[in-house]
C-alpha cells in the first residue's frame, strides 16, 4: 500500500467513526479523542487529515449528498422516469436511503441540531440539489413554460418531501417491508398532488 493509500484509508476511518459514533450520541457531543479512539488512531494523528471536528462534519455532509446525487442520476438513467415519474422516485428515495441510512441519519439529526458549521452546510447542499433537481423538472411537460423561478420553487416542495420520507425511511426497522410499502405509498400520492397543479400553473 502505498503512503497516500494509507493516508486516504486513516481519513476514511476517521470519518466512519465520527458517522457511526453520531449515530449514538449526536455529532454535536463527540470529542475529537472519542472519535480517534474509535478508528483506532493516536489524537495527533488526527489533526494530518483534519483541522477540527468542525471539518470532519462538513465532509460527512459532502459524502451524504454525493449520496442523493447519485439517486438524481439514477432516475435519470432509468428509461421509465419521465414516462412515470412519481413511481421511479418513490422506488429509488426508499432503495437508495436504506442502502445508506448512517448517512441519511446523520443529515437528518444535525439539519436541526448541529453545529453552526454543519447546519450552515447541509442547508447550502439542500439548495444545490434544490438546483439540479430543477434541471431535471425543467424538460417535464408544462413546465418547459415555467419560470426558472417557478421550476425551481416546484423542486424545492419536491425535496422537502423527500427529505421528511427519507427521514421515515432511516426510522424503520429492518424487516418490516410492509412499513416501507407504506411509505413509497405516501410518497407517490404527495407527488401526485403536487403535479395535479403543474398543468394549471402559469408563471407570472
Amino acid at each position: 500500500m502505498t503512503r497516500q493509500e494509507q493516508k486516504e484509508r486513516t481519513r476514511q476511518a476517521i470519518l466512519d467513526a465520527a458517522l457511526a459514533l453520531s449515530g449514538e450520541h449526536g455529532f454535536a457531543q463527540l470529542s475529537l479523542r472519542q472519535v480517534a479512539r474509535e478508528a483506532g488512531i493516536v489524537p495527533t494523528a488526527f489533526y494530518r487529515h483534519f483541522a477540527s471536528m468542525d471539518d470532519v462534519g462538513l465532509a460527512l455532509v459532502e459524502q451524504s449528498f454525493q449520496t442523493l446525487r447519485r439517486m438524481i442520476r439514477d432516475a435519470q438513467r432509468d428509461p421509465d422516469t419521465f414516462a412515470d415519474i412519481i413511481d421511479a422516485s418513490a422506488e429509488i428515495l426508499v432503495r437508495v436511503v436504506k442502502q445508506h441510512k448512517a448517512h441519511f441519519g446523520f443529515v437528518a439529526r444535525e439539519r436541526a441540531s448541529g453545529s453552526d458549521a454543519v447546519r450552515a452546510a447541509i442547508q447550502r447542499e439542500l439548495e444545490l440539489f434544490i438546483s439540479e433537481l430543477s434541471v431535471v423538472l425543467a424538460r417535464l411537460p408544462h413546465l418547459e413554460r415555467w419560470s426558472a423561478e417557478d421550476v425551481k420553487l416546484a423542486a424545492g416542495i419536491f425535496v422537502r418531501n423527500m427529505v421528511y420520507r427519507a427521514e421515515q425511511v432511516v426510522h424503520t426497522p429492518d424487516g418490516r417491508p410492509d412499513l416501507e410499502e407504506d411509505i413509497k405509498r405516501k410518497a407517490r400520492r404527495e407527488m401526485r398532488l403536487i403535479v395535479l397543479g403543474f398543468e394549471k400553473w402559469v408563471s407570472d
